[in-house]
């Protein structure tokens, strides 16, 4: 089972605090069929007390069922998960009831879900013994609670039922979108790590030495080997590919301006621009360990919320993914000094950093840009700024009011100031980029293979 798989949870039912059990649809269709009696009562009151005996005998036939009801604790729930919960995707919660008494039951189940995973808790039917699943979409990454199981269950003859309890409550991780990023990865890795592979081997490209080779006519005479030279008696040239085993380091803003809802068809809810970002720098680190790089986290708010050291393989990328899910917006600004410094003292030798955030509108030059101007000056940095799709949408809009007129040139204003703050960052070296929510991943993982491909590290 993956890793990043739920726990299952199992217990045994117990009885609920209150009135245990209660009176089944059979019970009272028996009553209602007790009322024909009135009609033949209408002349003869005497038949008034058949009915009354009917009621009796319905009422002792409800006894005789309960009585023969299994006990709550004679039944064992469980609840699986077929893998793991990404956000945003579709996923299945299997529950399983075992029924250890001789008597067959007709059980309803139903499970205690947070809001998060489904609008509605579910409601099962399970016969004797079974297994059922049921459909859940997880709209919030982090940590979700699962509450207990309530059963309530009759036999086959349906005049009585009881009602129980089995104590599930677990926490569950709701993970970021592990399956798109996944997907992202390896269909861009199998397409621009074909061009890196093409390109190895053209003098220059890199600067990891990787074999010799007899010299050939058009190679860099820099790349001769003149003491291999002098052994074979013929000229050598060294052969390099993209450096590996670098650092990449993320920094993720989720601050205020990370909270922004961002609509994409399609979509049944609304993702935030952190959720985007968070996807990214799954994905981002994916494609670096793949490559053969250490990929490090830094997430922060007010104060820094997560952060991962630089390393690779499997379980470095499960201890990200589990970072990453608890990673929460805040409603406050963010602190770009803190986590600049946090990352200065954690990163003393020159990286690729990638510093996923948003531009705050004031008439003051923000705070990110001059911190992203501190942090170029030792690192290789790509500053990527989310880009607002309402905010475009309405600089390009022809107004057609002039209530239109006014919001078309404020918005027209806040895109121009962004584009002049962009610029600056460019002129001083940084590689700063706006992107759209949607084209995050493929966006900064072709920027981070163009870095390798060009060896610019």
């Amino acid at each position: 089972m993956n890793a990043l798989t739920p726990p299952s949870v199992q217990a045994r039912s117990e009885s609920r605090k209150g009135l245990p059990f209660g009176f089944g649809r059979r019970f009272f269709i028996a009553l209602l069929l007790g009322l024909v009696w009135l009609v033949p009562a209408w002349w003869s009151p005497r038949l008034i007390g058949a009915m009354l005996l009917w009621d009796v005998f319905a009422v002792a036939v409800w006894l005789l069922d309960l009585l023969r009801l299994p006990k709550p604790s004679d039944f064992e729930v469980r609840r699986s998960w077929p893998g793991p919960l990404s956000l945003g995707r579709a996923a299945t919660v299997a529950i399983e009831l075992q029924n250890f008494s001789r008597l067959p039951i007709h059980a309803g189940l139903i499970d205690e879900t947070p809001l998060s995973a489904r609008d509605e808790p579910p409601a099962i039917t399970i016969v004797n013994s079974g297994r059922q699943e049921y459909a859940i979409l997880p709209r919030e990454r982090g940590e979700a609670r699962f509450g207990d199981m309530f059963l309530r269950y009759r036999s086959p003859l349906g005049f009585a039922e009881r009602w129980a309890l089995a104590r599930l409550s677990q926490t569950v991780c709701i993970l970021p979108d592990v399956i798109e990023a996944k997907k992202q990865s390896l269909y861009l890795i199998r397409t621009g790590q074909l061009e890196v592979r093409r390109r190895r081997r053209q003098p220059g490209m890199g600067r990891e030495f990787e074999s010799l080779r007899e010299y050939r006519q058009g190679d860099d005479p820099r790349d001769i080997c003149w003491s291999a030279a002098a052994r074979r008696h013929q000229l050598i040239t060294r052969t390099y590919q993209a450096e590996r085993s670098q650092t990449v380091w993320i920094i993720l803003d989720a601050g205020r301006l990370l909270r922004a809802q961002v609509e994409e068809a399609g979509q049944n809810f609304r993702l935030t621009k952190l959720d985007y970002a968070v996807n990214a720098a799954l994905s981002l680190a994916q494609v670096a360990s793949q490559l053969g790089d250490r990929a490090g986290l830094l997430a922060y708010g007010r104060s820094i919320q997560q952060s991962v050291g630089a390393g690779r393989g499997p379980r470095h990328i499960h201890r990200l993914v589990e970072s990453l899910a608890r990673v929460r917006g805040e409603v406050s600004e963010a602190n770009h000094g803190r986590a600049a410094r946090a990352l200065l003292r954690a990163q003393t030798r020159r990286a690729l950093v990638i510093w996923i955030t948003d531009l705050a509108e004031t008439a003051a030059r923000p705070d990110v840009i001059e911190y992203a101007l501190h942090l170029s000056q030792r690192h290789l940095l790509i500053f990527a700024v989310l880009r607002q799709a309402d905010l475009a949408n309405l600089a390009e809009t022809i107004p057609q009011s002039e209530a239109e007129m006014f919001r078309h040139a404020a918005a027209l204003e806040i895109v121009q100031r962004r584009e002049l703050l962009m610029r600056g960052l460019r002129q001083s070296g940084v590689l700063a980029i706006e992107l759209m929510p949607g084209a995050l991943i493929t966006s900064l993982i072709n920027e981070y293979l163009r870095i390798k491909d060009r060896a610019l590290l």
